[in-house]
């Protein structure tokens, strides 16, 4: 009842180990159906679909095309870096993305460069973005306020944003079909490069087995299944990758949109930089994304700081 990706997360040395269990999605753009409906605009489905509206808001200066932060306390960037592992997974392969998480490719590779360039043509760009140097100050719970008020059209952020814009910011959860919804805000899927390639990023809990009896793995078998997926959804506020999971059964409208991205991923990736050594995952990108946005540190500087500071065993 799972895709392969998901299989080779509870596999080590080709023994199935850990089954799936729920899931998370970061691979959103969060925006209001009521700013686009006024402004007449439409959902992109790729990610030159997704600039040529980012270009057609700006053209027409009424609405910030992007909001966004990277403040986070000592964790502050760890935003960026999420910027970065889901443009790799749209301008690269599988293979790639996992060769960049495990360094078997150097992290300033071309192909590494390639990704930061395309996440600068939104992030570093002013029209887009405003004061680019802003972003390193401005907190992740801030980020996203302006899709709540108006005054930014996109968001890039995990489903977990929707809560604290609704806390913090007086945001209601809506469906794209509700346009007339005051600071009513939902999600797209953060496109592709092409509308067939849909690749996802995101997170997930395994179930582990600790004793090799015929009734744990009942258990664990049990909680792969569609029924008892299909129930748990139902109770609300949980989704998985269970590919026997009925949308129907998921109430909440950014969840009911994770498990669709879910059933129709192309490819599947954690967040790499949890996977990374901490020096870097939690270290350096964190702090050389930082660098990138509120300094104007080049790409080439950034990815070799980064590369230096790799452990060497």
């Amino acid at each position: 009842f799972y895709g392969p990706d998901w299989k080779a997360y509870g596999t080590v040395d080709r023994t199935f180990y850990a089954a799936p269990l729920g899931a998370s999605v970061k691979s959103f753009v969060w925006y209001s159906p009521k700013t686009f409906a006024d402004n007449g605009w439409t959902i992109p489905t790729t990610w030159p679909e997704l600039l040529a509206l980012s270009d057609k808001i700006a053209a027409e200066g009424k609405v910030q095309p992007w909001c966004v932060g990277f403040g986070s306390g000592d964790a502050t960037g760890w935003v960026g870096t999420d910027w970065m592992e889901d443009i790799m997974l749209r301008v690269n392969d599988a293979a790639t993305y996992d060769a960049w998480v495990n360094h078997t490719m150097p992290f300033n590779d071309p192909k590494v460069a390639a990704v930061l360039k395309e996440a600068g043509k939104v992030l570093k760009n002013a029209k887009y973005v405003g004061n680019v140097s802003a972003i390193a100050t401005t907190t992740f719970q801030d980020g996203g306020a302006g899709i709540v008020d108006g005054s930014c059209a996109m968001h890039r952020q995990a489903s977990f944003i929707g809560g604290i814009l609704a806390g913090n910011n007086g945001a209601t959860i809506v469906t794209p079909e509700d346009t007339d919804v005051e600071g009513g805000i939902t999600t797209f899927y953060f496109p592709g490069v092409t509308a067939d390639q849909r690749p996802a990023l995101g997170g997930g809990e395994f179930v582990g087995a600790f004793s090799d009896r015929g009734e744990v793995g009942a258990v664990q078998l049990y909680l792969t299944s569609p029924e008892w997926n299909n129930k748990k959804a139902a109770l609300g506020g949980w989704f998985s990758a269970n590919k026997g999971l009925d949308t129907a059964n998921v109430a909440d409208p950014v969840n009911k949109n994770a498990v669709e991205i879910l059933k129709n991923a192309t490819i599947f990736r954690f967040d790499g930089s949890d996977a990374m050594p901490a020096a870097v995952g939690t270290g350096s990108f964190w702090k050389e994304m930082t660098a990138w946005v509120a300094e104007n540190k080049s790409d080439k500087a950034v990815l070799d700081a980064i590369e230096k500071s790799w452990p060497k065993s």
